[in-house]
């Protein structure tokens, strides 16, 4: 690899054994003598299950002298990033005659398409296009890859999973057609592999061998990487050792989950791979994933499940023994108290998200002020199973020009999916219509 003075193009990579790393946005990548190029969007998803004690998430006042309720607390360092909004549905996630229950499958189905799913655990899905492929249609025409998929649960599509809905259904957000959803993968490791690796063989064995040898996707790169370093200003070294440092602390935290994991499985069972032993940490491994992939330009849309519609998962780091899903159908105060708790531990996670963001540079700002995040859930109330005033969130970077710090109010018949439609357009992705959309909204769109 040969570096001299010149200008970087901004698709360089570094080059190893079998290993190609792209690179951040480098000073040395903008023209001297000439303004930065236009900053750029991206977009991250996060989806979360079976419904919110919307009492202890809905503020309490509109506008921008609202205060921040219990659930959204961890987002307070962000509250003039965020858009807190209510009152949106989902009006294709109800039954159509005869379809009875399985609400928590079209929750999913629809979060992002706005299209009732078929009702069937065959092969014969169908739903439709969702938001974020909208958006990796036209945004991955610059990146390696168009989309990340990603979830914490395990994410099978084929089988039933809710009252005669296909899996496929329920555990995926992401669809690229109306019978083609996209898996989400729950394995740091494979998602790393994607991202920087060369190797096509993700066996047990395999990964095992890993961290036997104990050794680097970074280490085959030390030449090129002093290689370019001679030739970067002081503020692009900088830039590149934290880039570097990322890549470095995200393989020796998944080489210790893979090692936790084959410490603690029984001899017996299937083996599953390098999952972290908690849920923060697993999300934690998973947003950090997101924001390195986003740094280094290979992708501009993420879709994350931070949990699965019916998750049974307990949360015993937080003190609850029970099953989600469970807790949600249950009226008792102790049992709301606990949902809370969960809320608001997830909510934790995001803000570690947009820390992360925040802390990472990109262009003239942050990777936070250049990414758009939507957080939500496609169920409100989970005890009844209720799909208006939809718990959601807009947190909105600069390059995507929306206001934040407000707590937006829409009529009740507004669909979802027309915040899908403003969303993409500030993404410079315009259309007329998504699923059940009747038009952009003007509190947001500007219009």
């Amino acid at each position: 690899m040969i570096i001299t003075k010149k200008r970087l193009d901004r698709r360089t990579f570094l080059r190893g054994v079998g290993v190609a790393v792209s690179l951040p946005l480098l000073d040395s990548m903008i023209p001297a003598l000439s303004a930065a190029p236009p900053p750029v969007k991206r977009l991250a998803v996060a989806y979360v299950p079976n419904g919110i004690i919307m009492q202890k998430w809905t503020p309490a006042t509109e506008g921008a002298s609202f205060e921040l309720p219990a659930i959204l607390q961890p987002l307070a360092p962000f509250r003039d990033r965020l858009l807190v909004l209510s009152g949106l549905r989902s009006h294709p996630t109800f039954p159509e005659p005869g379809e009875g229950t399985g609400d928590h499958a079209r929750a999913a189905a629809t979060f992002l398409t706005g299209v009732h799913p078929k009702k069937t655990e065959g092969p014969d899905i169908r739903a439709g296009i969702s938001m974020d492929q909208i958006a990796a249609r036209e945004l991955g025409k610059q990146t390696q890859l168009a989309s990340l998929e990603l979830c914490l649960d395990s994410s099978e599509l084929i089988g039933g999973c809710d009252a005669g809905y296909s899996c496929a259904y329920a555990n995926t957000l992401a669809w690229s057609g109306p019978s083609t959803p996209l898996p989400m993968e729950n394995q740091p490791r494979v998602v790393f592999e994607r991202l920087f690796g060369d190797s096509d063989d993700t066996s047990r064995a395999a990964r095992l061998a890993r961290i036997q040898q104990d050794r680097s996707v970074l280490d085959s790169l030390l030449d090129a990487v002093r290689s370019l370093e001679r030739g970067l200003g002081p503020q692009d070294r900088g830039k590149l050792a934290q880039y570097l440092d990322g890549i470095r602390d995200l393989e020796r935290h998944i080489q210790k989950a893979e090692q936790q994991s084959a410490r603690e499985l029984p001899p017996m069972e299937r083996p599953t791979g390098g999952i972290p032993p908690t849920f923060a940490e697993h999300a934690k491994i998973m947003f950090d994933l997101q924001a390195i992939a986003f740094q280094a330009d290979l992708t501009r849309v993420s879709t994350f499940m931070i949990s699965r519609e019916i998750s049974p998962r307990p949360y015993p780091e937080i003190g609850i023994s029970d099953a989600h899903h469970a807790l949600t159908h249950e009226a008792r105060p102790d049992a709301v108290e606990k949902v809370v708790k969960i809320n608001t531990y997830h909510m934790r996670q995001v803000a570690y998200f947009l820390e992360k963001l925040k802390a990472t540079p990109d262009g003239d700002g942050s990777l936070l002020d250049h990414v758009t995040m939507l957080y939500g859930a496609g169920i409100s109330n989970g005890y009844e199973h209720t799909h208006t005033n939809l718990p959601l969130l807009v947190v909105g970077g600069g390059a995507s020009d929306i206001q934040g710090g407000r707590h937006l109010h829409f009529a009740e018949d507004t669909p979802i999916a027309n915040l899908h439609l403003t969303l993409l357009a500030k993404l410079g992705i315009p259309m007329d219509a998504l699923g059940d959309s009747s038009g952009q909204l003007p509190q947001i769109a500007g219009l």
